[in-house]
């Protein structure tokens, strides 16, 4: 069975987190979970409304769609280690709903103290970021050009980080066929990925 005892973040740690103002309205900060050595870390933008109130990372609508990308890719999440690039839940009201709002540039950098610490003791061969937040907290950058990372793993401190859209755009998708074409387009970089780890070369 794959190691899950001490993970690289506590939730109590990320409860007395004081970098940024995201706690003050956030039920709970929600830490990375998973195995510990993975090859594989996933990273997404933040938690959402159900990943806040259960404290764990993709549990919500967003991480059912994932479940079923990573069935596709033949991936078994509990091999992996997901989380998220800032730690607490942004939302904003609307009515009784609590709606997603993308963290600031301040707060992704103030939450990268937690990424760091998670991708060093996990020490992953392969990282997927779910989306532009997510490859720019990884990689360090203000700005990145999803697709070029889509088709072309970067690496970066001693690891390949490869990108591909967050399952939430695919959710977004106003069509079946374009949130087909989103999903397929997760499942082949998720497979990219699981050669990657391989040490098997893409392209």
């Amino acid at each position: 069975m794959p190691e899950r005892k001490q993970p690289p973040v506590s939730r109590d740690e990320l409860n007395e987190c004081r970098r940024c103002p995201l706690w003050r309205n956030a039920t709970q900060g929600v830490p990375g979970a998973g195995a510990v050595h993975a090859r594989i870390m996933l990273v997404g933008e933040q938690p959402g409304s159900q990943e806040d109130l259960q404290g764990s990372p993709f549990v919500g609508p967003a991480g059912h769609l994932l479940d079923e990308a990573l069935q596709a890719a033949g991936l078994d999440r509990d091999k992996l280690f997901m989380t998220n690039a800032v730690k607490h839940f942004k939302f904003e009201w609307r009515g009784k709903r609590r709606l997603h709002k993308s963290p600031a540039q301040q707060e992704i950098e103030a939450c990268n103290l937690w990424l760091e610490r998670e991708l060093e003791k996990v020490h992953p061969t392969v990282v997927v970021a779910l989306g532009a937040t997510a490859a720019r907290a990884v990689l360090g950058r203000k700005s990145v050009t999803l697709a070029g990372m889509m088709e072309t793993p970067v690496e970066h401190q001693g690891r390949l980080v490869i990108a591909t859209y967050h399952p939430s755009f695919a959710l977004r998708q106003r069509s079946d066929e374009a949130r087909a074409a989103a999903f397929e387009r997760i499942v082949r970089s998720l497979r990219a990925a699981a050669r990657l780890a391989r040490g098997v070369k893409t392209g």
